[in-house]
């Protein structure tokens, strides 16, 4: 995956809207959809997070086809969410690791700052959802993690476009030891990226309950 594209996912959580493979989850790690440093994310923690995405869409729109129209145009939103809450993680790790402490008064002023741009509150809540696929509720934790990624890009002199910060998070995820469910294909740490599974045969069922062949 492209820097800038992972850099995006780290910022923002893409939108998206994905189907499951038709696989049980890991025998290692039952109702896991993945183990971040021994910690399970759980199916239904993530589907969770999915239907807020969802909700927040639905009520964003005035009728049944624009809704239809944002589905539509977000066709891997579990599995970016998923890698996103596996990166927020990884970023987190590695923050840690560098002694970065964000502040509840520095998200307040970046959302501030925000929100004099985008025309007001609901402008930014408007703009986070369309443009990244974050719902209301999870702004202010969106923002501290953008500020947590800026703060340690200064702190490797570098910005979170460039490979010194990248390696940091590298360096994180290795030492979490990510394992994804299978379902949802694996986690490459050097790229610090999920790689979805090459597997042409395996039967994928939509979230709309159809079926049909990889």
């Amino acid at each position: 995956m492209h820097r800038r594209r992972r850099t995006a996912l780290l910022l923002s959580a893409v939108i998206a809207a994905a189907p499951l493979l038709a696989a049980c989850g890991s025998d290692a790690h039952p109702g896991a959809a993945a183990v971040v440093g021994g910690q399970r994310i759980t199916v239904a923690q993530l589907e969770g997070r999915v239907k807020e995405v969802r909700a927040a869409q639905r009520a964003a729109v005035t009728d049944d086809a624009q809704y239809a129209q944002a589905v539509a145009q977000t066709g891997t939103l579990t599995r970016d969410t998923l890698h996103s809450m596996v990166l927020d993680q990884v970023l987190q790790r590695a923050a840690e690791d560098a002694g970065i402490t964000v502040t509840t008064h520095e998200v307040q002023e970046m959302r501030a700052g925000l929100e004099q741009q985008a025309g007001g509150a609901e402008g930014l809540r408007k703009a986070w959802l369309q443009q990244y696929g974050i719902p209301p509720q999870r702004l202010d934790e969106n923002l501290r993690l953008q500020l947590e990624a800026q703060k340690l890009a200064t702190e490797l002199g570098t910005n979170t476009s460039q490979p010194a910060f990248w390696n940091a998070l590298s360096k994180a995820s290795k030492a979490l030891g990510v394992d994804l469910n299978p379902r949802y294909g694996s986690w490459d740490a050097r790229k610090v990226s999920r790689v979805d599974a090459k597997t042409p045969w395996v039967r994928e069922v939509s979230t709309a309950g159809t079926q049909r062949t990889a």
